[in-house]
């Protein structure tokens, strides 16, 4: 047995011993003498005993868990850069690897100068579990950032999960530890083991793992695709999407609990696309907006808070799993989008949460650092990494899984230092005010690096104030972002259906006001998830009236949005008035639709969005003024609305009735005279209405009426909206 004393020349022995050492390279690996010869110590906690194959048996360093041998040059020469080494365990065991600590440096300069930065927008590509080849060697590079850890270590299967046998190299002031595992691969399990300031040790999941393993399990999982893409025609085409002259009408869903298995099984990504693909092309809708699906532990969560950023959730199969879903989307000429969490992340402790022991992600102080509504942290975006790490995840779900555009979640919390707070719970900024600098400078960078690298890419910003400017260009003074949910328009517009006809009369404004804004930003028209969760009912369950007149008025509520200036939203289910309120512990229930009342609303909500693409006066022109325009926004003591949708010469008149009282003998302005045809009544027998209406075409009268040159005598059918076509001259 060799000694080797614990004198300050091998203090490191102590450390690595100790489970503290910041850079095991200074000790482990090939070191020259001075004597022209080589030592090679390697560090095996767990041996008896242990040997370099093809080469010396290594002796070890008292009880210390080092290894070492001392070899001639020419024999580091016959054995090369990298050596093998064996060792036996006590049980008598024998393992047989390459070593780690014979690699260089693998992190560039360039790569840590740029994360210090905040500007690496590749980051994922250095730090996290990388499978590699170096110097003809395959196996797996990890890097992770944790600046104020003592010591960091990758455990996995592959080491017993024991955090003293594979420590990693600090790279200095850029807080980056990295490590290269020769023999790993693909599916291997894996986690970091922190040793924080305080001496304590933590196990966390990697804040860059592209795959983690299925609750309750927390481990990351080592992954490299193997997709193959065929959407390459899509991709082509989307670059030249103009999104604000296009119709966009988004079915809204929950993966898990859309359809299930009969034993409530999730479908896998494979299952969903092929089903989910063939309803959507059904039903009309052009897109699909996926709520959450990186991983996350908890299912009532819905996917809103976040653990694994860079991971979709192992609920429904792997990251190629979920490529597949897409790119089976975009062949068939549905396009996808993801919400997206950059505002919170909750404090499981096995996550970002306290990474290194320090508040890394998040502020320190609670006023600027938690979320008291939902009981996470907020991210402190004045950090360059932690922006870096946001950004880049955004981007790499655009890159890596061809997403066509991100909805990012709760972005009223992120503008607003003072959000759901009381004096003296939050700090102001530099300059006294409420707005979060910071924040706001990320969401401008966010906007424009994903516009500048996806051109047709769309960003929708879930904001509920009137912060001014959202959906302007950075260049302009705005956030950014292609489009803004509407809130003040599903809230009116709810809150007036919820409303029995007979008092309708007395919140008119609430269905008119929408036209005094509606051009201030680009406005998504949204019936999501939340207004159907949280004892707020279905939305056929928070119409008023017998079962008859709910769904009347649900058929009314979606022909008002479908010809409403704006692009559309619609949360699963509610197409086909799902009497429950939304649940994601089960699917949706489907059984309804053999309901010929039900089925009828799922029809009119496909023929509204077939219409809806199909006419130009109804997309065309969604975020500019002219085109729309009020034919009579008065009559509130009927609770009549009439508008045209128009796009150059084509006009569409839109009339709707919001009682269930017929209105016989109504006389409607008309902008020229000749005869229209009717395109569709939400009333019609085979939608489960009572089919009181145009019967075919109106043909003008040369009487002004409401302003208009001319006008005609309709019926308009009971909670009904009726839309007709001008198709040419008397």
């Amino acid at each position: 047995m060799i000694e080797e004393p614990l004198t300050p020349d091998h203090y490191d022995v102590k450390c690595l011993a100790e489970g503290r050492h910041y850079d095991p390279f200074v000790l482990l690996g090939y070191h020259e003498t001075p004597t022209d010869e080589w030592i090679i110590r390697e560090w095996l906690p767990t041996a008896t005993r242990a040997w370099i194959i093809d080469g010396p048996q290594l002796e070890a360093v008292g009880n210390s868990g080092v290894f070492r041998a001392r070899i001639s040059r020419a024999d580091k020469q016959r054995l090369g850069n990298h050596y093998a080494i064996g060792w036996q365990e006590a049980d008598g065991f024998e393992h047989q690897v390459i070593s780690s600590y014979t690699f260089l440096p693998q992190v560039g300069d360039v790569d840590l100068h740029l994360f210090a930065e905040g500007r690496h927008w590749f980051l994922y590509d250095v730090l996290g579990a990388n499978p590699c080849c170096l110097d003809g060697i395959d196996g797996v590079l990890f890097a992770v950032w944790a600046p104020s850890a003592e010591r960091v270590s990758v455990v996995g299967g592959f080491n017993a999960w024991n955090g003293l046998r594979h420590p990693m190299r600090s790279r200095g002031q850029s807080g980056v530890w990295e490590l290269f595992i020769p023999g790993l691969c693909p599916d291997d399990r894996y986690k970091f083991e922190i040793r924080d300031q305080w001496g304590h040790v933590h196990q966390k999941t990697d804040p860059y793992a592209r795959s983690m393993e299925m609750r309750p399990r927390t481990a990351s999982i080592i992954h490299a695709s193997q997709h193959e893409w065929h959407d390459q025609a899509w991709m082509e085409q989307r670059r030249e999407y103009d999104w604000q002259h296009q119709p966009l009408s988004i079915y809204e869903v929950h993966l898990g609990s859309w359809q299930r298995r009969d034993d409530q099984r999730f479908l896998n990504y494979r299952e969903l696309a092929h089903r989910l693909v063939d309803y959507v092309l059904w039903m009309g809708f052009t897109h699909i907006n996926l709520m959450p699906i990186s991983e996350h532990p908890l299912d009532e969560s819905w996917g809103y808070q976040t653990t694994g950023y860079y991971a979709p959730t192992r609920r429904f199969g792997d990251p190629d799993d979920f490529r597949y879903f897409v790119d089976h989307c975009h062949q068939n000429g549905i396009g996808v989008f993801l919400d997206w969490v950059p505002a919170h992340f909750p404090k499981d402790d096995y996550a970002l949460a306290r990474f290194d022991g320090s508040a890394l992600y998040e502020h320190e102080d609670p006023r600027l650092g938690e979320h008291q509504d939902w009981g996470t942290y907020i991210f402190n975006f004045g950090r360059n990494e932690v922006r870096n790490f946001l950004i880049a995840n955004a981007l790499y779900w655009m890159r890596e899984f061809h997403l066509d555009g991100l909805r990012v979640d709760a972005v009223a919390s992120m503008l607003y230092l003072d959000y759901s707070r009381e004096p003296g719970e939050w700090l102001p900024n530099a300059y006294g005010g409420n707005e979060n600098i910071d924040a706001i400078d990320f969401i401008k960078t966010l906007n424009t690096e994903i516009h500048a690298q996806y051109p047709g890419a769309v960003l929708m910003a879930e904001e509920s104030t009137s912060w001014p400017m959202v959906s302007r260009p950075t260049w302009m003074g705005g956030l950014g972002f292609s489009m803004k949910w509407n809130m003040g328009w599903m809230n009116d517009t709810l809150g007036y259906f919820s409303q029995n006809p007979v008092y309708r009369s007395f919140h008119h404004n609430e269905l008119t006001f929408s036209q005094m804004y509606a051009y201030f930003e680009n406005f998504i028209l949204p019936l999501s998830h939340d207004e159907v969760v949280h004892l707020k009912h279905s939305l056929v369950d928070k119409m008023p009236g017998d079962v008859w007149q709910k769904r009347a008025n649900l058929r009314l509520l979606f022909s008002y949005m479908m010809v409403h200036p704006g692009k559309k939203l619609l949360f699963m289910g509610g197409e086909f008035a799902q009497w429950e309120e939304w649940d994601c512990r089960h699917s949706l229930d489907w059984s309804v639709c053999d309901d010929p009342g039900h089925r009828g609303v799922q029809l009119l909500m496909r023929d509204l969005n077939h219409l809806y693409q199909q006419e130009t006066a109804l997309h065309l022109h969604d975020f500019e003024s002219q085109g729309f325009d009020w034919i009579d926004c008065h009559d509130h003591q009927q609770s009549v609305l009439s508008f045209i949708r128009q796009a150059g010469d084509e006009q569409l008149i839109c009339l709707f009735n919001f009682t269930p009282v017929v209105r016989e003998g109504y006389r409607i302005g008309l902008p020229r005279r000749g005869c229209y045809r009717e395109l569709i009544n939400s009333d019609a027998e085979i939608y489960g209405g009572s089919n009181v209406g145009l019967a075919g075409r109106l043909c003008s009268e040369d009487q002004s009426w409401m302003g208009r040159p001319v006008s005609g005598i309709v019926t308009l059918p009971p909670l009904a909206m009726l839309v007709l076509k001008w198709e040419g001259d008397l």
